[in-house]
């Protein structure tokens, strides 16, 4: 931080705190994200976690959600889910999986806009987060703390 922007700071003595933290929190968030989605898309896919699996979901994605082959749309939202979100927590590749990570996530707040705002009806305001959190490492990266970063190849 420089001078000007500790001077802005509340308390100016933790500047070195926040400098330190500060590649710490932005790796916190990109593997917690990407850890997050893992199991969403393990249920999808395998049937683990109290999930249903790809023929049962793929069914639901098109009988109840009106998808038109919901089997592909399935296992393309549990392959995002899972490995996507593998790589997202690793920061390998980190830029265009966390843009398809967004766009699923933005496809998926739309079957829930008829339940309202709030997810605790179901409602959209909780893809639509995790959407801005990918959208996030879509335009700044894995950061210095990625595989990204450590194999020198940030695309």
């Amino acid at each position: 931080m420089t001078t000007a922007t500790s001077d802005r700071l509340v308390v100016p003595a933790l500047a070195p705190v926040y400098v330190a933290a500060s590649d710490l929190a932005e790796t916190g968030l990109r593997v917690v994200a990407g850890a997050f989605l893992i199991p969403h898309g393990a249920q999808k896919l395998f049937g683990w976690f109290g999930g249903h699996g790809l023929e049962a979901t793929g069914q639901f994605f098109e009988t109840q959600l009106g998808f038109a082959n919901g089997f592909l749309a399935a296992l393309g939202a549990g392959s995002v889910e899972t490995f996507g979100g593998l790589l997202l927590a690793l920061g390998l590749l980190t830029r265009p999986v966390a843009a398809a990570i967004a766009v699923m996530l933005l496809v998926a707040a739309t079957v829930h806009v008829p339940a309202g705002f709030f997810w605790t009806s179901g409602g959209w305001e909780y893809p639509v987060l995790w959407a801005a959190v990918a959208g996030f490492f879509a335009i700044r990266g894995g950061g210095r703390l990625s595989l990204d970063r450590a194999i020198g190849r940030e695309i």
